[in-house]
């Protein structure tokens, strides 16, 4: 671990694993199984559980509970407030850790300030979860969905604007700033790798 930024207000349970070039705000609790790659931005007040894994180059803003079962791939953005659950029935008079689902956020993924992430589902790639919304089951990759309960409004690219296509049927767009391609078939979108 080297270049680790780690606020003095910060805590980091011994075993903790922090990649390098990652910084640990004010305010912070990283428990001592989590699991945090190389570059990776935990804002204010963050709370990594013990069986959580974030990936490289992931950026978690202020007020974001990370519990466990829950993973970050590389590059994930987790806006101001947003929200994860890992017990899909929660009481506090019945003990339900053995009962945790996985939530699984892929490559690139945005999650909007406030949004909430219902356990048990698998963001796609390059998704994008508007502000606000209430994810309760799987997101298409590159999908761009808003709303309570979330639904697919549209297609985002990598680059992270809308993608003038329809939801569904057949269709191709250029990325004006990356050049990046991408094809709609049916209701999936792709990105043609070059």
């Amino acid at each position: 671990m080297t270049n680790i930024s780690i606020h003095p207000t910060a805590i980091v349970d011994e075993g903790a694993q922090i990649g390098s070039g990652s910084r640990v705000w004010h305010w912070v609790h990283v428990c001592a199984g989590a699991r945090v790659g190389d570059n990776v931005s935990l804002g204010q007040n963050v709370f990594i559980g013990n069986n959580a894994i974030i990936g490289d180059r992931c950026k978690v803003q202020n007020n974001v509970s990370i519990y466990d079962n829950v993973t970050l791939e590389e590059g994930v953005f987790c806006g101001p407030s947003m929200v994860f659950t890992n017990v899909y029935n929660p009481r506090s008079l019945f003990e339900r850790k053995s009962e945790y689902r996985n939530t699984l956020v892929k490559k690139g993924a945005t999650l909007g300030a406030n949004c909430t992430i219902v356990c048990g589902i698998v963001v796609g790639e390059f998704a994008f979860v508007g502000a606000g919304s209430l994810v309760n089951k799987d997101v298409k990759p590159y999908a761009l969905i808003v709303g309570v309960p979330a639904r697919q409004i549209g297609w985002m690219s990598e680059f992270g604007e809308k993608i003038p296509l329809p939801l569904t049927g057949v269709g191709q767009y250029t990325c004006p700033h990356t050049g990046q391609q991408y094809f709609l078939h049916k209701d999936r979108l792709e990105r043609v790798s070059t």
